[in-house]
């Protein structure tokens, strides 16, 4: 008869393999999820637009961010990495990215949100490059699985520009 080390052994290679069978699956069944997210971002004010002691431009705008980020989640979604940036273009880089506000959204609860701010990080340009310059505002997510592959996608709203003179 078989030994109570090698039938644990059995067992546990089972219990293992069957586990990563479901977390196989778990993965693959997210290719069938088509999120439909949508989110809107209106800039309130732009509280100031400076050029700083060193050359640089820098500016604080006030943001009001609505998203409904809810057909991310699926029940393989851990949590959702969302992220807020200016994009735009110089005569040396054609795409500049600025981080302006980023947050983690634990549930699908909290997925829904309308939140008015300042950015939250510094929109700042090396040079004197922002002065009337067009942008782009980004809402960039990182949908984080329990298993399985990380996914990313954005979405793009444009139309705004910041004012050809320092305030």
């Amino acid at each position: 008869m078989h030994s109570f080390g090698y039938r644990a052994n059995a067992l546990l290679t089972l219990a293992i393999t069957i586990l990563a069978f479901m977390c196989g699956i778990a993965s693959f069944s997210d290719n069938f999820n088509t999120p439909t997210p949508t989110a809107q971002v209106q800039v309130l004010n732009i509280n100031w637009f400076q050029k700083k002691p060193d050359g640089d431009d820098e500016a604080s705008l006030t943001l009001n961010i609505s998203a409904d980020l809810r057909s991310l989640f699926t029940w393989n979604t851990k949590q959702v990495f969302v992220f807020l940036a200016a994009e735009y273009e110089t005569p040396k880089n054609a795409l500049n990215q600025i981080s302006l506000w980023d947050g983690i959204i634990p549930t699908k609860e909290h997925a829904k949100f309308s939140i008015h701010t300042t950015n939250k990080y510094r929109f700042a340009d090396q040079g004197s490059n922002l002065r009337g310059k067009p942008f782009n505002l980004t809402l960039h997510w990182h949908v984080m699985p329990k298993t399985g592959k990380m996914s990313a996608n954005k979405l793009v709203m444009t139309g705004y520009r910041l004012p050809e003179a320092y305030r």
